[in-house]
């Protein structure tokens, strides 16, 4: 396996490749979501390369990024063990080098839910993203449906930009009990551990109430957040009943839904989705 920290580099292996690439953009801290990635690149694509990188531009001030986790030895050691063929893993400096000034915005989509509550994140996301796709090349790029936003932005960007990959998205990993993995979930402990399945728990309400009949988006809505506001440990950020692809709010349930939420539980902000009427 092959370890990259500079653009030159993984250009100069790219071109030296033949079949199909695919991608993993991550942030590090890697976890089995992550590794479910890389096992359906290494099932589709000749070659499989990983990104690792705590994008700065994605953090507003105040957010966790200096005490994001990061373990780039234990990273690179699970990438190996699954056969990965290159990590790419720049410094802040290789990404946005002096001078940097230019950004890659995505409208509509990112007005809502993640970037209500965020309203800088898209933007870097988005550009490191149409970074990460230039650099790379890949045929295919893997993204989990955890961040279901994010995930909906990017397609649009690619489209949008006529950018030449195939954006995957594949289901979310969950621990025994139901809590959505994340690389977060290191910061939950004690009694925020158990509060944080909370969301879980709204979330298959959903579920019952709209396998119940229950097509009114407002009603289920309501009842996600009177579940979690029980939770003593608990404070709702939002709720989402909306459309998959432009995450408009739905009224009536008479389509595909995406249902997500943000919560708090004590300092540790978490996401989770799932999607009505799609299986």
């Amino acid at each position: 396996m092959r370890v990259f920290r500079t653009v030159a580099e993984v250009r100069s292996w790219r071109r030296q490749l033949a079949g199909d690439l695919g991608l993993v953009p991550t942030m590090g801290y890697l976890h089995e979501g992550h590794l479910s990635l890389v096992r359906a690149a290494r099932a589709a694509d000749a070659h499989v390369a990983v990104s690792i990188f705590v994008n700065p531009t994605q953090f507003a001030p105040g957010e966790d990024l200096a005490r994001y986790p990061r373990d780039e030895a234990r990273d690179l050691a699970l990438l190996e063990a699954e056969r990965v063929d290159a990590v790419f893993a720049p410094s802040v400096a290789e990404m946005y080098p002096p001078g940097f000034s230019t950004w890659v915005e995505v409208e509509g989509l990112t007005a809502r839910l993640e970037g209500a509550s965020r309203p800088t994140h898209f933007r870097g996301v988005t550009t490191v993203v149409a970074k990460l796709l230039d650099i790379v090349q890949p045929r295919r790029a893997y993204f989990g449906q955890k961040d279901a936003q994010q995930l909906a932005v990017v397609r649009r960007m690619v489209r949008d930009l006529d950018i030449d990959a195939e954006i995957i998205g594949l289901p979310i990993v969950r621990e025994a009990d139901g809590l959505a993995l994340s690389s977060r979930n290191v910061y939950l402990a004690g009694d925020d551990r158990r509060a944080a399945l909370v969301l879980s728990r709204a979330l298959a309400l959903a579920r019952r109430m709209s396998d119940g009949g229950v097509r009114e988006a407002k009603a289920i809505r309501a009842e996600m957040e009177a579940l979690i506001r029980a939770e003593p440990r608990a404070s709702v950020d939002y709720v989402s009943v909306a459309d998959p692809d432009t995450l408009v709010e739905l009224e009536t349930i008479d389509r595909p839904a995406l249902v997500s939420l943000a919560v708090r539980i004590g300092g540790t902000r978490l996401i989770d989705n799932t999607i009505l009427g799609a299986e």
